[in-house]
Parts: structure tokens; C-alpha cells; sequence
């Protein structure tokens, strides 16, 4: 098919004035996908392939040629400052053919929304938050905004792969269709999707329709990327050793950091003069703190501040601020952030990426690599890997540099196999089925419990999940008043069930902390967590402020500038890191390769890793004598079976082996003293993990795990077996602990007759 022919002629005038020659490879693909079939369509491809225009140019095209009765596109992305970014590029395209295109997130204009209410049509931009209040507080409006709906376009799909969020998003979309009685395709748009069937089969679900993955030559991936270890003090790795040959050394710097500055800042200070970065951080708080000893740079060199801050509890304006300010091509500042400026949003010609210690995925190392090298250049990433030195005393896994060695896996995960985490589609998601519990009876009203039941289980996302826990939700919720019986036998929502449903708080089924909001003057900085008393000093926005005043009813915090550097709090974060990067991490630590994007530094901290891996028997062994009756266990594996053998251990095998004491770097290693010696811990272990045991064995007498935002509300025999069969990896630990069976001291017929 000549897919550029069969573009609507606005569609080729809009290609001719932006001044392409041809149509890249994506463009053909989705065009061919999109006009030559009934089918979704997933489209993967390298960040800037231009895979928005490869969707809309032939779905604007067929919209063009048959013009829907209500909105003909459903948008969905993440986050609405990517619909922010998508809407300048979308008006462009649509408005001298008048398709309408109207953003509807909490930041977006009452009127724009009240005109497509009054007369639906073009293009919705929507996030997942947004589309279930309206599904709640414009029900009625539902069929005829969306009667004749054509496409939903899931923008950035594998941020919502492993989570509730995603599979939330995906209720929705059934829950909309059925309300409107509409049969769109669906369109998928990633750059980070490492099995394209599984996310194909995720992108299906529930649609009646198969998804077509496009295949075609996206071109030769080309990087630039270095990644350099620094002690946070004197001496460096490399002092008084000579380097291999054909080690990368760093750019002659631009100028020198401060006198007694952290190196690995000071680093991050020199190589960022004069160009635009992004400088990417694991959490807020540590965004927040690099942000802060950066500007302490300027200060000391008597330099401009050129650097600026963005992640999720930061005011909108100051978010806006910072990306307004780097769209500008004339910007020579740097941006610290965290993964809020991971996905699609344009902040210009970026020059270069740095993230400090390694990201928890490989999906987000490419995410964040793949905001520079736009516009015809090189991706570039540097990794800036951070380390205290250890103490004479320190215990051996604590000399292991665990983040450098997490960030080659995660590199050579992808270079090697093209490695990128799949879909979490194991869960049982009791919180998620608790809230569209909730959300459909708010937006339905009175239904009788099998209607109710009909309605939601039928999701996709739930088919894991039974009649039977399905009515043992409903009576829990009947009787604790978020849900009451009627006197015609109907359920309608309870008065506790209506306090949750009213705050905006539901619309999102992601945890959040109790946030304040933080204030000085008429500005409004962003929020935190566990504010301080007044006289007390807190972090945001880069800057060190006093506590002035805290409303505690009103949730504020007045504070007022002050100098300074303390740390910030924003909440805990959990990082989920695949068990494949575990195993490529005990590769790293076993091979005698190098890899070419390791700086001098980094190289001798490689080398000294491998030296204290291998002098112990890491390298044969998991469990390591550490002296006495203390050992260590590497399990490498994931965080989910990780858990799993944590509580094994505990469980079931803790008695048998006296073990005592167990604390854990997770995922990385586990320590304890036990009474037994090597030979009986991995017999102990092989033979219960030999047997046919129910997963909720692993969870503690009375323990009701809370994991999701909505298990609060949830039964606890269903918050338990949630926990027990959707959290923890138990076939995954297994599977680990059966690999141990070749050091225990029996075999063959011996070790058989065991069982």
C-alpha cells in the first residue's frame, strides 16, 4: 500500500509544510496496520520515530473520510503533562481541518469540556484518573459522547503493564464500550516493550479483537554511553592502579567542582556547563538533594543557578515552569527529575542524560535514555554510580557495589537479548475489584447482586477471581456500610462507601501519602509528607525553607527561604526489580569480560566486585560463611520471589535450620545466624521446597498484608490470599531453591528415598 497516498489530503499538506522527504519506517507500518486491518494495533518503536504521527495520520484519515457522531479518538497517557505536550501537536495537525481536540485532566478549561459535552466530537485527551470520574459524574453523558467512538489510542502502554493502574485503565475502556455501545480498535504506543505478544495480548483483552504488531526496520540503534563509579570521599578505585588499556576516560572538564565537594556531584556539576541535561534520580528525596548540592555549586563558583527541579509532589507551575523553560532552545540549564520526565514529554534538543545509581528496570534505563537523542542525534546516557566507602568492619555483601553492578545487567540485558520487564498478569487485584466495585455502583446506582457481579467480573482483569471471593467481598462490604441491601434486594452504595467515593482521592488507584501543601507567601510550592514542627526546616523545590506555621486541619505548611542543606521525606518507594536482572548481575560478577562503556573508576570497582565475589565461593555458592554463625544467602532473584524465600526461610524452615535473626538488602542478599551447618541448610530447604505447599503458608498467623491501595476495605482472607498468590513469587523461589539441590551431600536413590 502507498500509505502516504492514502492520507487525507490535509494529513499530506501538514507533511509537506513540517518538511519530511519520505515517511519513516513506523509511518508505513502503522499506516499498512491501521488502513489494511480490522485489528488493534501495537506499535513499538525507539523514542522519537515519530510513532504519534504513525497512529494519527491514518486514523485522522479514516475519521476524515467518515466522519464520527460523537468523539471519534479516546487518548490515554499517564500523565497530563504529556497530554499537555501531545495537545500543542495534535491542534497543530487538526485545526485548519477543524477536528476538535480537548484535554480533559484537572488542570484542562471547564468551558472546553462543557462545549464537547454539548456537542462531542475529534479528539479526547484523557488520563486514567480523569476517565473514571467521568465515567462516575458524567454516566448519563457517556453513550452520547462516545456512541460512535472509532479508536482508543493508549499512549506510553508499558508504564501501565505491572501494576493496578494499568489494569484499571483497562476495566474502564471495557466499562466505557459497553455504557456506549461502541466497538473501537485499540492502539498501543511504547518504545520500551520487551515481549510485544504479551503486551499485544494486554492491549486485547476483553476487545473481541486479535493485535497486530508491525515489524519493519526502525535503523541501527546508536548510543553514547558511559557509566563511572565514585567513592563519596578520597581515595577513588582507581588511586595508585593502572588502568587496562582502552578504558573511556572522562571529557577534560569544563572547570572544577568546589574544594571538598562529593566527586560524584562534582562530576555531574563540571560535565553538565554549557549543554542541556536531564540528571535522573531513583525518588524525590534524592531529586530534592542533588538538586540542592548542585545550586550550592553555583553559589560557591559565583555562577547563575542552572538548575532546575521536576518530580510528582511539586506544584504544577513550578513542573511547568521547568519544562517551558528547557523547551526553549536557547536554554543551556539542567533539569534534576525523576520518572515524571521518563515518558514522551518534548523538553527540546536535550544533549544529554544522567542518571545516578542504576534504575530499578530495564524499561525505565531505556525511557530515560530515550529523552536525548532527538532530532537526528545519539541517544547519551551517563551513569553516575554513588558509594560510601565501607568500614574495616563492614560485612563482605556490603562491599559488593550493588548499584554499578545492577546498572551493567541492566544494559547488557537489553544489548544482549533485547530484555525489557513483561506484563504482571499473575495478580489477583482484590483492591482494584473493591474499587470498580465501587465506581460502577456509584455511576450505576441500585443493581442487584448479580447484576453487579455480571458487570464486574466480566472484566478482563478479574478472571482469575471467583464467584465465591467475589461474594465474600459483598458481604464484608454490606457490613461495614459500603454497601447496603435495599428493600427491593438491590445494593446500592453505603454511607461509609459514599465517604470514599467522594473525595478525588478514588479516581486514582495508586497509593499516596497524606500530603500537606507547602506555602510561602502567595506561592504554592508542592506537597510533603510528615511535616515538621515550625522552627524546623523541610526540602522542596530545590531550596531549604522554614516552617513557619502547620495547619493540620487544613493540611498547609507556611515556610519561608532559607540557606542551607538538609535532606527531604517524601514517602517510601518500592522498587520492582525482575529476576533476570539478578541473574545478569551474578553473570557480571562471574565473567572476566569488559564492557566498553565503563570509565576508569568504574572499571577497577568492577574488578575489586569480581575479586571479593570469587575469594568466598560466591561465585559456586549462594550461602557464605561470614564467620561464626552468621551467614549470608544470594539468591539473585527478583523482589517478588525474593519475598517468597525471605519468609520460606522464616516459615518453614527456620525451625528445622535454628535460624534467627534474618534481615535483608533486598533483593540482593539476605544475613543470619543459623544453628545448622551448610550441608543440612541445603537439605532443609530442598526437601520443603520439594513439597506441595499452599502459598498462604507464607503468610504470618494474623498478618493482614496491606499492599494496595484499597485492601484496607477488603476482607482479610482476601487480602491474605491476594498477597499470598498474586505478591509472592512462590514458583519463582522454588524454582531457585531446586537449582540448590546439587550441593546437598545426597543423590540419586538416597536422596530419593527422602521423599
Amino acid at each position: 500500500m502507498n500509505v502516504f497516498e492514502r492520507y487525507a489530503p490535509f494529513i499530506r499538506d501538514y507533511i509537506y509544510r513540517s518538511g519530511w522527504q519520505s515517511l519513516r519506517a513506523v509511518q508505513n507500518a502503522a499506516g499498512d496496520a491501521i488502513f489494511g486491518t480490522e485489528s488493534n494495533v501495537l506499535l513499538t518503536a525507539s523514542t522519537a520515530s515519530g510513532k504519534t504521527e504513525a497512529a494519527f495520520f491514518p486514523i485522522l484519515t479514516l475519521l476524515d473520510e467518515d466522519p464520527p457522531k460523537s468523539v471519534g479518538v479516546l487518548y490515554i497517557a499517564p500523565l497530563k503533562a504529556l497530554i499537555n505536550d501531545q495537545f500543542g501537536r495534535l491542534e497543530e495537525l487538526c485545526g485548519e481541518q477543524g477536528i476538535a481536540v480537548t484535554r480533559w485532566h484537572g488542570d484542562a478549561s471547564q468551558s472546553k469540556k462543557r462545549k464537547l459535552l454539548k456537542k462531542p466530537s475529534g479528539i479526547l485527551q484523557i488520563t486514567p484518573e480523569s476517565l473514571e470520574s467521568m465515567m462516575i459524574n458524567k454516566h448519563m453523558e457517556i453513550p452520547s459522547l462516545f456512541g460512535d467512538l472509532r479508536f482508543i489510542v493508549v499512549d506510553e502502554i508499558h508504564s501501565l503493564l505491572r501494576g493496578d493502574r494499568g489494569l484499571q485503565t483497562f476495566c474502564l475502556i471495557q466499562r466505557l464500550c459497553g455504557l456506549a455501545g461502541c466497538d473501537p480498535r485499540r492502539v498501543g504506543l511504547s518504545a520500551t516493550i520487551g515481549d510485544p505478544e504479551a503486551a499485544g495480548q494486554f492491549l486485547s483483552a476483553g476487545s473481541g479483537r486479535g493485535t497486530v504488531i508491525p515489524r519493519f526496520d526502525g535503523g541501527k540503534e546508536v548510543w553514547r554511553l558511559s557509566m563511572e563509579h565514585f567513592f563519596n570521599s578520597a581515595p577513588q578505585a582507581d588511586e595508585g592502579r593502572t588502568v587496562p588499556e582502552g578504558t573511556l576516560l572522562p571529557e577534560t572538564p569544563t572547570d572544577e567542582a568546589p574544594a571538598a565537594a562529593d566527586p560524584g556531584m562534582g562530576y555531574i556539576f563540571e560535565h553538565t556547563r554549557g549543554k542541556k541535561c536531564l540528571i535522573f534520580t531513583n525518588s524525590r528525596e534524592e531529586c530534592e538533594a542533588v538538586c540542592q548540592s548542585l545550586r550550592q555549586y553555583c553559589e560557591a563558583k559565583h555562577e547563575p543557578d542552572r538548575f532546575l527541579i521536576h518530580h510528582g509532589n511539586l506544584s504544577a507551575s513550578y513542573r511547568e515552569s521547568a519544562e517551558e523553560e528547557m523547551k526553549d532552545d536557547d536554554s543551556l540549564a539542567s533539569i534534576c527529575a525523576t520518572a515524571t520526565l521518563e515518558l514522551g514529554i518534548d523538553v527540546g534538543r536535550l544533549e544529554r542524560a544522567f542518571q545516578i545509581d542504576a534504575p530499578f528496570t530495564v524499561s525505565g534505563f531505556l525511557q530515560r535514555m530515550g529523552r536525548t537523542g532527538r532530532r537526528g542525534d545519539p541517544s547519551e546516557m551517563w551513569f553516575v554510580m554513588r558509594e560510601e566507602h565501607q568500614e574495616a568492619r563492614a560485612m563482605l555483601p556490603d562491599s559488593i557495589p550493588w548499584y554499578l553492578i545492577q546498572g551493567i545487567a541492566l544494559v547488557q540485558l537489553y544489548i544482549e537479548e533485547r530484555f525489557v520487564e513483561p506484563p504482571r498478569l499473575e495478580r489477583l487485584p482484590y483492591s482494584l475489584l473493591y474499587h470498580q466495585t465501587m465506581s460502577t455502583l456509584a455511576s450505576c446506582g441500585e443493581m442487584t447482586p448479580g447484576e453487579l457481579a455480571s458487570r464486574v467480573l466480566t472484566l478482563s482483569c478479574f478472571s482469575r477471581i471467583t464467584q465465591d471471593d467475589y461474594r465474600v467481598l459483598l458481604r464484608h462490604l454490606i457490613k461495614t456500610d459500603h454497601v447496603n441491601r435495599t428493600e427491593n434486594g438491590g445494593v446500592i452504595l453505603g454511607l461509609a462507601g459514599e465517604r470514599v467515593v467522594n473525595s478525588y482521592k478514588f479516581y486514582a488507584v495508586f497509593r499516596e501519602n497524606i500530603e500537606y501543601t507547602v506555602r510561602s507567601g502567595s506561592e504554592q510550592l508542592g506537597t510533603i509528607v510528615k511535616p515538621p514542627p515550625p522552627g524546623d526546616k523541610i526540602a522542596i523545590a530545590g531550596r531549604v525553607w522554614v516552617v513557619e506555621e502547620v495547619d493540620h486541619k487544613r493540611r498547609d505548611v507556611y515556610c519561608t527561604l532559607v540557606k542551607g542543606n538538609i535532606p527531604a521525606y517524601f514517602g517510601d518507594v518500592a522498587g520492582d526489580i525482575h529476576t533476570r536482572i539478578l541473574e545478569r548481575m551474578y553473570a557480571v560478577l562471574s565473567e572476566d569480560r569488559s564492557y566498553p562503556y565503563l570509565m576508569r573508576h568504574a572499571v577497577c570497582r568492577l574488578a575489586d566486585a569480581r575479586e571479593t565475589f570469587r575469594k568466598p565461593l560466591m561465585s559456586q555458592r549462594p550461602l557464605v560463611r561470614l564467620g561464626g554463625k552468621m551467614w549470608a544467602l544470594f539468591p539473585w532473584v527478583g523482589s517478588y520471589a525474593f519475598l517468597a524465600m525471605e519468609r520460606f526461610l522464616k516459615l518453614r524452615c527456620g525451625q528445622a535450620l535454628g535460624l534467627k535473626g534474618l534481615s535483608s538488602s533486598r533483593p540482593y542478599y539476605m544475613q543470619f545466624t543459623m544453628q545448622a551447618d551448610e550441608e543440612e541448610f541445603y537439605r532443609t530447604v530442598c526437601r520443603e521446597a520439594e513439597k506441595d505447599f499452599d502459598p498462604m503458608e507464607l503468610v504470618y498467623p494474623d498478618e493482614v498484608p496491606v499492599f494496595e491501595k484499597y485492601d484496607e476495605y477488603v476482607p482479610d482472607e482476601l487480602v491474605r490470599k491476594g498477597f499470598a498468590y498474586g505478591v509472592l513469587d512462590v514458583e519463582g523461589m522454588k524454582r531457585r531453591v531446586m537449582t540448590w539441590d546439587r550441593f546437598c551431600p545426597e543423590s540419586g536413590p538416597a536422596r530419593q528415598s527422602r521423599g
